[in-house]
């Protein structure tokens, strides 16, 4: 088999079709050693991209009118013509133009402080190059560089363009719904300048080790420490953005389409990862009543998906039932079943099935006459039952298990897995002071969030997590055997804050 350098070689040969290597074939070393090559293959391949959208554009301008490029094929604007020659979304070519406006000497003539690709025109002032502010030249500069893709760009372009004032610096509009009411002098709009370049260069130097959710999260991070003053106006701008569709289709289902502002994700996404999180990966329960809840949901035959909607739809039903009339005014909504006396009464079948058929009120599909027993059978007083036990547990030194306010604790201190990026309801406790040999207490200081891979890893490796004060250090073995103590700071924003600010 060739080596992975001529397999990539391969690949620009046009005139030959494309052949897939027996990558199975291929040593550990050798895929991912591949892989990478490929990605950086990729981000080359994306800046070319750029830079060809960005010329489309330019002689796609609106100043050429029926004689731009567009116009001559067909479409209307430079993104219809990109989109359909690559086969993407006008979302995606949008991307390679805006992306082709930060690249210096890009073949566009459009640059972050000339968009309109005015080829012999200069931009002007004290705060900025003449090819753009210098936080996105930087950028541009990562993505000729092959340092980053056109969408690690994109990502840290719109986290850091939504700081108050990043529009004034001529290169960048307020994100959608966010209004850029700052009014900077030259001194001002230098100053911010520089800590975007700044910000921006961290970011691009980051990069190589993060996926795009990843780096999102810390060029969102990196945006609300350089503007605080702004984070109210950014928050009132998602949530104005939030939404929920209901239509139905021509099949007969019912679509739902929705935005959650983050506050509303705080509140909603939790309880769906708690209910699915064991099909995913989710804590390894100790508890025995949590282990069979765990294995019953692994060996349930719906799908993540169905169990994610079955969820949603009980938490709505029993909302219903609950509801004092503040949400749902008097007459609470309740489930009609439209059926005959005489479907109700059809006798079953030699198969087992009722010949019938009724029908929700309002809706125009048939359901079976069984699911029409089930609901009429459940419409009468359906007792809700709450755990009536109701106690705060005095854990002592003989309670093995955290109790739900000490896990609450930790989450706020820890802000998800210590020793990677999942959220905190994809966690469990791990005692850094093992039971069986130290029997450390149950104290919040002694316990750590880890999700169910990193705590399986933790204990199948033999690695310790130790506690210094009020840091954590996870003890592994090098690639040499030379034990090394690596930080694991916490991911929780609120307490990055609390120690910037102290």
């Amino acid at each position: 088999m060739p080596p992975v350098i001529d397999l990539l070689a391969a690949i620009g040969d046009t005139a030959n079709p494309l052949a897939m290597p027996p990558v199975a074939q291929l040593s550990d070393t050798q895929l991912i050693e591949g892989q990478r090559q490929l990605a950086e293959l990729r981000r080359r391949v994306d800046a070319l991209a750029a830079g060809f959208a960005g010329e489309i554009a330019h002689r796609s301008r609106r100043d050429l009118g029926h004689d731009g490029l567009a116009a001559s094929h067909g479409v209307r604007t430079a993104e219809d013509l990109v989109a359909a020659v690559t086969g993407t979304t006008r979302r995606e070519a949008r991307t390679l133009i805006k992306t082709a406006e930060l690249m210096p000497g890009g073949a566009s003539g459009a640059t972050a402080a000339n968009p309109d690709g005015d080829r012999d025109g200069d931009a002007g002032g004290d705060d900025t190059t003449a090819s753009g502010p210098r936080w996105l030249t930087v950028l541009g500069e990562a993505v000729v560089d092959a340092r980053l893709s056109v969408e690690q760009v994109e990502v840290i372009r719109t986290r850091l363009g939504a700081v108050t004032g990043a529009a004034q610096l001529g290169a960048t509009e307020p994100t959608s719904g966010v209004s850029d009411g700052a009014n900077l002098s030259p001194d001002e709009r230098d100053a911010l300048d520089t800590a975007l370049a700044d910000a921006a260069a961290r970011l691009i130097a980051n990069a190589a080790g993060l996926t795009v959710e990843q780096l999102a999260s810390r060029a969102a991070a990196a945006r609300d420490d350089l503007d605080l003053a702004g984070i109210a106006t950014r928050e009132h701008a998602l949530r104005e953005k939030r939404s929920l569709r209901v239509f139905r289709q021509a099949d007969g289902m019912t679509a739902i389409h929705g935005l959650l502002d983050p506050e509303s994700a705080a509140i909603v996404v939790p309880i769906l990862d708690a209910a699915t999180s064991p099909r995913r990966g989710g804590p390894r329960f100790v508890d025995p009543d949590q282990q069979e809840r765990a294995a019953d949901i692994v060996a349930d035959t719906r799908t993540t998906e169905q169990l994610t909607l079955d969820t949603f739809v009980d938490l709505v039903r029993i909302g219903a039932r609950v509801d004092d009339g503040t949400l749902l005014g008097d007459k609470k909504p309740a489930v009609r079943i439209l059926v005959t006396k005489s479907d109700l009464e059809a006798p079953t079948t030699a198969d087992g099935n009722r010949l019938g058929a009724a029908f929700f009120d309002g809706h125009p599909d048939a359901i079976s006459i069984e699911t029409a027993e089930r609901h009429i059978c459940a419409s009468g007083a359906v007792p809700i039952l709450f755990d009536g036990d109701g106690r705060v547990l005095n854990l002592g030194r003989e309670q093995r298990l955290f109790s739900e306010k000490q896990r609450q604790a930790m989450a706020a201190r820890d802000g998800g897995c210590l020793m990677c990026d999942r959220p905190t309801t994809w966690t469990e406790a791990h005692h850094i002071d093992h039971w069986e040999e130290h029997h450390g207490r149950t104290d919040i200081d002694d316990g750590v969030l880890l999700c169910r891979h990193c705590h399986l890893l933790l204990h199948n490796r033999h690695w310790r997590i130790r506690r210094h004060g009020a840091d954590y250090v996870l003890e592994r073995p090098d690639e040499h055997g030379t034990l090394r103590s690596i930080p694991l700071p916490s991911r929780s924003r609120a307490l990055q804050r609390l120690k910037a600010t102290a």
